[in-house]
């Protein structure tokens, strides 16, 4: 058997806590809301005692996470370290270099990496700018072999922030229920829907996989915590096994905090959704008056596609060296994504607001 064929990703390698947040101003390839700390949530820490906590993870905190789903329950739910571990273990369960697996592009990098890292077939399916990256689902339904074992998407998608119809969620749930493969629904930007969120996917049928985090719509990347759920007793019972033999149970002073967090989830999400809300619009009237840029206006999530109309003086090298050296600006270059650097992903939840617009002034001079 090959051995996993481990690469360091750019967007890890080129991140801004690699990089040094010391070395910029405006932080706007950041795709989170701002880092909270202790305080900023009201919490007091508990005095826990620091056991071997449940492999699966806190009952009360998988009962939180599935609250608003009736038709799932804590059993269904297994905690991970963070989206990024549930993504692992997904793909190390359910692929082997004899499996197929089709997934859209641009995407965060592990849904691409721990797959070729694999070596398993992949069949990507591009999202296109002119088609506003919305999934094709006839291509879709074209990739699927006999061979293929899983199907992975994004919803909200990670960079544009496009998301799914309702019925394109159910036509793609019934696509692979026929085609018998597994559908992995990464939705970790489901709290920051700006429309109605749509139904947590592993809801929809014991074939989808559903991975979300507390990191991106509530700020504590720190905890690192994040789950995956499946309605699949013997697929959840492999995944289980799976962490247990990476970490055998999560934090228990994580697991506390996230449960005190999504206790009163109600009160930090509806602010955290108006002030995203008055950020998306800030950036919507900018780029309406950038006459250089494009982009497809995203419905969820704090992040954002724009692509440049033509190359920058310099080339798209030239426009990100005087954009952090003369205009200390920083945002997630295209080849994050395997998309071209005349494409950016702008992040406008983390920085605070008087960075948000100094940055977004300094892409515009950098441009130029």
């Amino acid at each position: 058997m090959a051995s996993m064929r481990y690469v360091r990703m750019p967007i890890e390698v080129e991140s801004p806590e690699e990089f040094g947040y010391g070395n910029i101003r405006y932080n706007l390839s950041e795709s989170s809301i701002r880092d909270r700390s202790i305080a900023d949530l009201g919490l007091t820490l508990a005095n826990l005692t620091l056991l071997y906590a449940e492999h699966r993870g806190s009952r009360r905190l998988r009962e939180l996470i599935v609250a608003d789903e009736p038709r799932l329950s804590a059993a269904d739910v297994l905690i991970t370290a963070g989206a990024a571990t549930a993504l692992f273990i997904v793909s190390t369960a359910l692929l082997g270099a004899s499996d197929h697996l089709v997934v859209v592009r641009p995407n965060y990098a592990t849904n691409l990496e721990t797959p070729r890292a694999i070596g398993c077939s992949i069949r990507f399916i591009d999202l296109k700018f002119e088609a506003g990256f919305r999934l094709d689902l006839d291509a879709v339904a074209a990739a699927i072999t006999p061979q293929t074992r899983l199907v992975s998407v994004t919803c909200p998608h990670n960079p544009s922030g496009v998301m799914f119809t309702a019925d394109e969620l159910q036509r793609l749930v019934a696509l692979t229920a026929a085609r018998g493969c597994y559908l992995l629904v990464d939705e970790t930007y489901r709290d920051l829907s700006y429309d109605a969120p749509l139904p947590q996917a592993a809801s929809l049928g014991q074939h989808v996989i559903g991975v979300s985090s507390l990191s991106k719509a509530y700020g504590i990347p720190g905890i690192r915590i994040g789950w995956l759920i499946t309605r699949d007793p013997k697929l959840q019972e492999t995944f289980l096994a799976a962490k247990e033999q990476i970490s055998i149970c999560g934090s228990v002073l994580d697991e506390w905090v996230a449960e005190q967090v999504l206790e009163g989830r109600a009160g930090f999400l509806e602010p955290t959704l108006v002030e995203m809300r008055k950020r998306r619009h800030l950036v919507s009237e900018w780029l309406a008056q950038e006459p250089l840029l494009d982009c497809v206006p995203p419905r969820g999530g704090v992040v954002c596609f724009p692509r440049m109309k033509a190359e920058p003086p310099g080339g798209t090298a030239g426009f990100y060296r005087r954009l952090l050296e003369l205009h200390g600006t920083y945002v997630g270059p295209g080849h994050w994504f395997e998309m071209s650097d005349v494409y950016f992903r702008l992040g406008y939840g983390w920085p605070t607001l008087p960075e948000l617009e100094a940055g977004l002034a300094g892409i515009s001079k950098a441009l130029r």
